[in-house]
């Protein structure tokens, strides 16, 4: 029996270990955004684990120096506690939330900055990138080059990138772990996050708020390029990539996967969803969509296949709308 109770055991921590590898590595930083999050996340581990050995060996100090030893017919247990000891047990625990922090602060606030590299001697001003979520997709426009990408991003390294976060329906978070922490993105609204490469390579980047059914596959690749390889990128992709049409774009704005794809006109020319909540809905109903509240005994939101590319427009769609 007992063997048979440390053998399900050895399973669970093996699964456990195991659930940890995959390809999205969060203390494997290639970008100072990330750097400073791993240092953080490193200081507050070592820190806490400090706090946990002094309780343990403190307890063990106690339960040792303190056992029934059989001979304390004397001990009266309505003793009186110590206000002193009382006073530090209860200033303890404000030390160790105020030095957490106070370096969880700094870094928060520093991160809402474009990062500073190293590397390099002068400071470049951001990439500017406007990240759109979609079900269950994402796309990337490139407002000063008028590029468009979907399900990847080219970036030069050795310069920041301001990230300006939107969605065309369901909240998603956008996250490239080793660049960078995650933040929201939501129709009706923008919020910005700044990251940054210091090594050329492929990154990979993936929703990570849950949005429904095809939220596993919500992905996209970061290619962090030499500033050449870059240029060289957006020079060709503006002479040789098609334009992307409104037409083209109301039909992404369906829910299911896509292929990556390249335009050389970004859909900021006639919508951006942070100042226009309503756009996918209205163009979803001219398409002919079905639009259903998720709460009524019909269904519930984005009830339907996962599509993949070229999406098929005669499936029935749902989504949450203001019964309003």
């Amino acid at each position: 029996m007992p063997s048979s109770i440390f053998k399900w055991i050895s399973l669970a921590m093996v699964a456990v270990f195991l659930s940890g590898c995959g390809s999205l590595t969060v203390l494997d930083p290639q970008g100072p955004v990330a750097a400073q999050q791993s240092n953080l996340i490193w200081l507050s581990i070592w820190f806490m684990i400090f706090i946990v050995l002094v309780v343990f060996v403190l307890l063990t100090i106690m339960l040792v120096k303190y056992r029934d030893r059989g001979n304390n017919d004397n001990y009266d247990p309505s003793i009186e506690g110590s206000h002193k000891l009382e006073f530090v047990w209860t200033i303890i625990p404000i030390v160790i939330v105020t030095i957490l922090s106070i370096p969880t602060v700094i870094t928060i606030y520093s991160l809402e900055e474009a990062p500073e590299i190293e590397e390099v001697d002068a400071q470049q001003e951001p990439l500017v990138i406007h990240a759109t979520s979609a079900n269950w997709k994402w796309i990337f426009s490139y407002p000063e080059e008028g590029i468009e990408t979907i399900n990847y991003i080219n970036i030069p390294v050795d310069r920041p990138v301001l990230f300006k976060l939107t969605s065309a329906d369901s909240m998603a978070s956008f996250w490239v772990p080793q660049l960078g922490g995650q933040k929201y993105s939501m129709s009706g609204m923008e919020t910005e996050l700044f990251l940054a490469a210091t090594e050329v390579g492929q990154y990979e980047g993936r929703n990570a708020n849950f949005t429904g059914e095809g939220f596993a596959e919500q992905r996209f690749t970061v290619n962090a390029q030499t500033d050449d390889a870059f240029n060289e990128w957006v020079e060709d992709t503006q002479e040789n990539a098609p334009s992307l049409s409104e037409d083209e774009y109301v039909h992404l704005m369906v829910p299911g996967h896509a292929e990556e794809m390249t335009f050389s006109s970004t859909h900021l020319e006639f919508v951006n969803h942070a100042y226009d909540a309503t756009y996918s809905l209205e163009k979803r109903a001219e398409l002919g969509y079905e639009a259903h509240s998720p709460h009524s005994r019909e269904g519930k939101a984005f009830d339907l296949p996962v599509l993949s590319q070229p999406i098929n427009t005669d499936k029935t769609y749902e989504v949450e709308l203001d019964d309003e």
